[in-house]
């Protein structure tokens, strides 16, 4: 497959044209949302070393709802037109923050081995970066299982948050083990691909 043949018909929303609207848009506002529950998100799930029920609970609350604002504010900005530079930045930082913190925190804590949290974040990271420096060479499709990453990502990072008995171990396992596979898959999809489209535009 061409790296310019959408597998979903959808393409990278990094090549989403710029609207007219102003950066003070509700979609720039759902950003600005998560990005300020990030801290929130820090404080309630470090707090008491992690040990308190409530707090924890408190956490996976404010994670799931920064998560539902990122499925929010992409959607609104491309149905309403109201698609701008200052939001294609903000809202991957803010993705990309929001899952950090979470990640960080529960391997601080030792809930999560540390390489777990450096394989996600380090993909992340790195096909961030990579959708900005190939759009200029044209625009990458999502792949099928980008969304199913991102849900997979917010299913085990929230089950690894929430204050469950020992019957959920299992399941978190399996739950992370998930999101890690498709997000080390999807990351070397979008590499080959992105590799395609700028040998093919060089």
């Amino acid at each position: 497959m061409r790296p310019e043949e959408p597998l979903l018909g959808v393409p990278d929303h990094a090549g989403d044209p710029v609207g007219t609207s102003r950066w003070a848009t509700l979609p720039n506002f759902l950003t600005l949302v998560r990005l300020l529950l990030v801290p929130v998100l820090a404080v309630l799930l470090l707090a008491e070393d992690g040990l308190d029920p409530a707090l924890r609970w408190a956490a996976t609350a404010v994670f799931v709802i920064a998560a539902l604002t990122d499925l929010a504010d992409g959607a609104i900005a491309r149905r309403s037109g109201t698609v701008t530079t200052v939001g294609k930045i903000a809202d991957p930082v803010a993705d990309k923050a929001l899952t950090g913190v979470a990640l960080i925190g529960l391997s601080l804590l030792g809930d999560l081995p540390w390489w777990v949290t450096v394989v996600i974040l380090a993909r992340e990271i790195g096909v961030t970066a990579l959708r900005f420096v190939v759009i200029r060479h044209g625009v990458i499709p999502a792949s099928r299982g980008g969304k199913a990453k991102t849900v997979a990502q917010v299913v085990a990072i929230a089950l690894y948050l929430a204050p469950l008995d020992a019957w959920a171990d299992p399941v978190r396992v399996i739950a992370m083990g998930i999101a890690l596979v498709l997000t080390v898959v999807t990351g070397i999809d979008y590499a080959v691909r992105a590799w395609r489209l700028t040998k093919a535009a060089s």
